[in-house]
């Protein structure tokens, strides 16, 4: 999974976080892995988001799951690896933003 960050867009996206997610089908085919993703990936912000810095952050998967590791469209494996990789991310956005703002203070 990819994450972009836009920090620029004006005074107004300094005091809020916005955040977007995107899976193509031609990575997710089933609407049922589309909306797994959607879900997992909005579960992990919301527990994450007051440790973000400001801004509009985008989410978008890159490519696809192995479907001969998960089977099925949304089976329990599937949730996991999906938790797994986006709490990963998030905890490296969330390092980031800690360092810079941290350099910025200095």
């Amino acid at each position: 999974m990819a994450l972009i960050v836009d920090e620029s867009s004006g005074r107004e996206a300094r005091h809020c976080l916005a955040l977007g997610v995107v899976v193509p089908k031609r990575h997710a085919a089933r609407a049922v892995t589309r909306t797994l993703v959607k879900r997992e990936v909005r579960t992990a912000w919301q527990r994450r988001a007051p440790a973000l810095a400001a801004g509009t952050w985008l989410v978008r998967l890159r490519a696809a799951f192995d479907r001969a590791t998960y089977v099925s469209a949304a089976s329990a494996a599937l949730r996991t690896a999906v938790r797994l990789e986006v709490e990963q991310l998030i905890e490296r956005c969330v390092a980031a933003s800690s360092a810079s703002s941290a350099s910025s203070a200095s």
